[in-house]
Order: C-alpha cells, then structure tokens, then sequence
C-alpha cells in the first residue's frame, strides 16, 4: 500500500527529530565533558618511561678474567660484576710495599746519623775544650820560661784544626736536621711520598674487581673474557627499576597551568588502558627540548620557521605500583595531568635524590684499608727507640 505525502513527509520530520536530538545530547555530552573533566586536565601520548641508567666503568687497567653477571640479573650493591687479571697490579703492589718498607729504614737511617753526628760533635767539643785548657797552661808557663814558644805555637794550631772541625761537623749535623726537622720516624715527607705510592698501588689492585655502585638489573654488558680493559672503558649499565619516572613532552601552548604537585595519570601501552599508575608532577624542565638536542637550532640565520615547542615535564610513579605492576624505561604511555588544583611557581620542584642510586659507599673503604695496611707496614720497618731530641751540643 503507497503511502501519502503526508505519512512521508510526518516520517522525515520524526526522523529529523531524532537527528537533531541526538545532534544535542551529543554535544551537550561532549560539553559536560569538557567542562567537569576536559577542562581540567592535559593529555600527551608524547610521554615515555625513564630512569637512571648508571654506567659502570673500569677504574684499573688489566685483563678481564672473568665475567660474573649477565644481562637481565639482578645485582646488589657491591657485588662483583668482573673480575681482571691481577698478577701485574699484585706485583706493583708488593714493589710498593718494599719501597715503603726501604723508606722506612732510610729515615731511621737518618735518625741514626743525626745522633751519630751529635755524638761526635760532643766528642770534637770535648777536644778541643781541652786544647784550650792545655793553652791556658802553656801561655802561663811560657811567661816563666817553663814552656817553649814551639809547644805553644803548636798548641794554637792544634785548637784552630779542632775548632775548624767542630764547625764543619756542626753543619753536617745542621744538613742532617733540615731533613729531619719538624717530624717523627713515622710521619716522614719520604715515608708519607711512599705511602702514598703504595695507596694508589693498593686502589689499583683492589680496583682489579669490578663492582655495582648501586642495586639494579644488568643491561647491555659490553665486555668480554680476556679483553683489555682501562680506567674509563665501558663495562655495563646498571638500571634501578624500583626509581622509574615519566617524561612527558608537553606543547608549550598546554603549559600555562602545568604546575610541580599535580596529580597524573599514566596509562602504558604495555598493560592497555585498563591498568592506570599514579603520578604526580615532579618538575618542569628549565628549557624546550630543541635547546638541549645535540645540534640546537639556530633560528638567527636562515629562514626562520614558526615551529611549537615542546617542554619535558617529570612525573613521579609511586613504588609500591612499580613492585606490583614493573615498567621498562623507554615504554610509551599517555599521561594525563590534573590542572584543577591551585597554581604555584612552576620553578618549584620536589624532585628528591633520596633513594639508593644517588649515593654508593662502595668504594669508601678502600682507601682507609689501604692507610691502614700501609701504617702497618711503616710500624713493622721502623727501627730503633724513640725519635731523638735535639742536639744541645750544636750551641
């Protein structure tokens, strides 16, 4: 059955309607959504997961001899990573040793012949007092005729030959006292230039062992068995993924209410949309990206391109979302960032540096050990009694 104009013309007018009124309800949904959520909040999928990742580097030269962690283990603070070769750093520690030791012995030595000096200036000072004891006398008799002119001439000699060598012994004990002076068998210029030989040599041996300054997963082990290595030389990165952060790269356009304490909201790719971490606005790094690149733009010269910049934003994850959901740096995510809250400088940062990565004590025994092997050795070369006082004799 056909039907009239009227049922068609009444059918389009209901189904304009029904256009028009989802028309509205669409656009009435998409302006409460802006208005309570939109608004107030700033997205990116420009955001990625980052972290430390700390270089570990050879500190000594050598041969590596063993390799003793491997890519994805876990390692400790302090745990050995690669062993080197230690024969050639061994041998130069002992040659350390014993010229710490021969040190020693040569400034007690020195001791020595400061009171062997002093002695015989004592000895020479002696002489001659009673050179001039004998010339008093002569001098005396000589008036009477009881002495000859011979006898007291010679006498003169004689205690100007004594005086002469009471002097020249006196500045051979001054040359002994300049190197002495001041100081102790222990506490020697030579003996501290020594020990300080034998510290590097004893860091250099202990360095023979490479080890993690901080707890972390092991990535991209870059050494092999019987390779050389030297101070400096790349060995492995060591990444904490117990620290990890998002960086956001936000349109400078979007940046006016970005403020550091702002809620976040992270979704990864990795879990889907459904798993969502919290965050919150660490800081606002001081510069756009393109000023940090390795070639940064020069827009002085040329011609000049309008281009929007984006600026790095630092979002903190909480840990305890980390233990039960571990992320990888370099993920890509899309952050969400809360700007209902109140406004505060966005120089302001709460970025902290507390947590284990950003300190190691690794290595700050080794240089007491080594002071106190080589005091041990200083104790055990040292000969005779105590330091000896100055000469009185010298006067």
């Amino acid at each position: 059955m056909a039907l009239s104009r009227k049922s068609i013309r009444s059918r389009r007018e209901l189904l304009l309607k029904i256009v028009i009124a989802a028309v509205l309800v669409g656009a009435l949904m998409a302006l409460s959504r802006w208005y309570f959520y939109d608004r107030n909040w700033v997205t990116t999928d420009n955001a990625f997961v980052t972290g430390n990742i700390i270089p570990v580097q050879a500190d000594a030269t050598g041969v590596v001899a063993a390799v003793l962690a491997e890519e994805t283990q876990l390692v400790k603070k302090g745990d050995v990573l690669v062993r080197l070769d230690g024969q050639r750093a061994r041998a130069a520690l002992a040659q350390a040793e014993a010229e710490l030791g021969r040190a020693v012995r040569a400034v007690g030595a020195l001791f020595a012949l400061r009171a062997q000096v002093c002695q015989k200036i004592i000895s020479r000072a002696a002489l001659r007092d009673r050179t001039r004891h004998d010339l008093a006398r002569y001098r005396q008799a000589a008036s009477s005729g009881a002495a000859s002119h011979q006898v007291l001439q010679n006498t003169e000699d004689q205690l100007a030959a004594q005086e002469a060598d009471l002097r020249e012994t006196r500045a051979e004990y001054q040359a002994v006292e300049a190197r002495v002076v001041g100081v102790t068998r222990m506490n020697h210029p030579d003996i501290e230039a020594a020990k300080a030989r034998y510290n590097d040599a004893y860091l250099e041996f202990v360095r023979q062992n490479i080890r993690t300054p901080a707890t972390g997963y092991v990535a991209k082990r870059r050494v092999q068995v019987g390779q050389r290595v030297r101070p400096g030389d790349g060995i492995l990165n060591i990444v904490p993924l117990d620290h990890l952060w998002i960086e956001a790269n936000l349109w400078e356009n979007r940046m006016a209410r970005i403020r550091p304490g702002q809620p976040a909201i992270i979704r990864v790719d990795l879990y889907g949309s459904d798993q969502i971490y919290h965050g919150e606005v660490a800081g606002l790094v001081p510069g756009s990206g393109a000023v940090f690149a390795t070639l940064p733009p020069d827009n002085a010269t040329g011609n000049f391109i309008r281009i929007v910049q984006r600026i790095p934003v630092r979002i903190d994850l909480r840990a305890d979302e980390l233990e039960k959901q571990p992320l990888r740096p370099g993920l890509s995510t899309v952050a969400s960032i809360d700007v209902s809250g109140p406004l505060q400088s966005p120089n302001k940062s709460i970025v902290k540096t507390t947590t284990d990565e950003y300190l190691t004590n690794i290595y700050d025994k080794d240089l007491a050990e080594a002071k106190s092997r080589a005091d041990k050795i200083v104790k055990d070369n040292v000969a005779g009694a105590s330091d000896d006082v100055g000469c009185t004799a010298t006067e």
